[in-house]
């Protein structure tokens, strides 16, 4: 009984670090994700920046 409570245990570890593995690559991938999206917002905000600065000038032009 002890010998099969030990093999139970040591497929129950093996199950569960490979449970682990599997949850920590799924994890990497959406950290990657997210740093993807975060670079491409960061982007964006730049681009609206500018795009702000061209309007402004135009209008200040517009008005002088």
């Amino acid at each position: 009984p002890a010998r099969q409570v030990s093999g139970l245990a040591e497929q129950l570890e093996e199950r569960l670090f490979h449970l682990y593995g599997v949850h920590n690559e799924l994890i990497q991938e959406r950290l990657q994700e997210l740093a993807e999206v975060m670079e491409r917002v960061a982007q964006a905000e730049t681009e609206l920046r500018q795009v702000c600065r061209t309007v402004e000038a135009a209008y200040h032009d517009l008005c002088l």
